[in-house]
């Protein structure tokens, strides 16, 4: 619509100062030391839905971080959109590799550079600035309600708790999550789906304290090599994961979906080249795109132990750590794969040494039908503002509320990201660029059009 486009082009400079500001806020959820960041970005966030046009507003506190909820009710009969979305970010670190400050955004060839740039500050204040087109400009044609939680990089562990004590606060028709990747922006895509999470931490203890390597190297286990060789027996020389029971419960995609898969535009060079690497690596029979979207996964996200400091010291440890976690898909339950997983590494580890495995946290795998009212009003409104219809594509990530949120509310997802795959998300540098965020506020306020409109 001519009002909205005119609205954001003298409004742009203003929106994008405007976000620069809250990623100055190093809301890191996994760090106490940003507790009280956590604290001043939700007020901060919450100032911004009062701004935009949010007429209720509230912070809610959990036992954790607090929740901000917002929401506009222009006629109770319209239908009523619920956006998702997360304020806090993922740790900055290794801070060397940075080539700017995480928290001091910077702008460079027309992208933002900071922490939460991306995942999910950038996405989730297209949203904010979307309800404030569409609310000064008087075309607002659904009721829409705002919960933006501070524990997503965490797991959202007071989330669940939130939402099935609130129904009513919750209620609405669809659930919109701008938390996603595109394929770029001359092939738009939608995910239709996000991988489930496990999320394990294992320790495993030898002798009873750290050991000179020397006196008694080669007559006692060394936790590292031993971990080491524990982890590396979970994938075959095929890289198939080798747990007793892990793929009993995947679905298998059908010939004719893999065939769709392989329409979306991907260039394997390119890939390897953007990465860095000469070859890619996976479950053999796969593709890339096949890997990271239909197909279950194990990674060691971090491993640790003996002497890391500056120089030498000869030690053998007493201890060695790691964590690791599985991206599931459809079918596959957080809570069966995370006891699999632990049971498994007790049942491997030899007689010489002890194990301590727990859960950090789970989320369940969620897929959206595309036949759906709900997906077609989103690909329709990205054909409005890009001109080509989006690519339906499986996402890689996972955002662990997801299944709970159709489950106690009843509701679908749609899911409109505006980012790229090539952002850096949980990395040093991660980036959103400018022109990604503005169209992201030009399509947002179609998708509410065209859901208003009857099935």
């Amino acid at each position: 619509m001519k009002e909205w486009k005119e609205y954001q082009e003298v409004n742009k400079e203003r929106f994008l100062e405007e976000l620069l500001a809250l990623l100055r806020i190093p809301s890191i959820s996994a760090k106490s030391e940003n507790n009280d960041d956590m604290i001043t970005c939700a007020n901060a966030v919450e100032k911004s839905l009062q701004e935009a046009g949010a007429t209720t507003t509230k912070i809610y506190e959990t036992e954790g971080h607090p929740i901000v909820y917002g929401e506009i009710v222009v006629d109770p009969a319209l239908p009523t959109v619920l956006v998702y979305g997360h304020y806090d970010v993922q740790p900055a670190d290794p801070l060397e590799l940075w080539n700017s400050a995480p928290f001091d955004p910077t702008i460079i060839d027309g992208k933002i550079f900071a922490r939460g740039s991306c995942d999910d500050k950038g996405q989730f204040y297209m949203h904010v600035k979307a309800l404030e087109i569409m609310s000064k400009t008087n075309t607002l044609k659904t009721n829409i309600k705002f919960i933006i939680e501070g524990e997503e990089e965490i797991g959202s562990p007071n989330l669940a708790t939130f939402v099935k004590s609130h129904h009513d606060l919750l209620k609405a028709d669809v659930i919109l999550i701008s938390d996603t990747a595109m394929i770029s922006m001359e092939n738009p895509s939608i995910d239709i789906g996000v991988r489930g999470l496990s999320y394990i931490e294992i320790e495993i203890t030898g002798p009873n304290r750290d050991l000179h390597s020397g006196v008694y190297g080669g007559a006692v286990a060394n936790p590292i090599t031993i971990l080491s060789k524990m982890i590396a027996s979970c994938h075959d020389e095929n890289n198939h994961i080798t747990i007793p029971g892990f793929y009993d419960d995947v679905i298998e995609s059908t010939a004719a979906e893999r065939e769709k898969m392989a329409e979306a535009p991907f260039d394997l060079n390119e890939f390897k080249a953007d990465l860095g690497i000469k070859e890619v690596w996976g479950e053999k029979g796969y593709s890339t795109n096949e890997r990271t979207g239909i197909r279950p996964t194990l990674e060691v996200n971090g491993i640790w132990g003996g002497y890391t400091g500056e120089g030498a010291k000869t030690v053998l440890p007493s201890k060695a750590f790691a964590k690791i976690s599985c991206r599931l898909v459809p079918n596959q339950s957080s809570a069966k794969i995370t006891e699999m997983v632990l049971e498994h590494f007790k049942k491997i580890a030899p007689a010489n040494i002890t194990v301590n495995a727990f859960e950090h946290h789970g989320g369940e795998p969620y897929i959206t039908p595309i036949d759906s009212h709900e997906y077609q009003s989103a690909a329709k409104a990205i054909t409005t503002t890009f001109g080509k219809a989006p690519i339906p594509v499986r996402g890689g990530g996972s955002i662990p509320i997801c299944a709970l949120f159709e489950q106690e509310l009843g509701l679908k997802i749609v899911f409109m990201g505006f980012g790229l795959d090539s952002d850096n998300l949980h990395s040093p540098n991660e980036k959103y660029d400018i022109v990604n965020f503005y169209k992201g506020i030009e399509t947002i306020p179609y998708f509410h059009q065209y859901f208003a409109e009857k099935k």
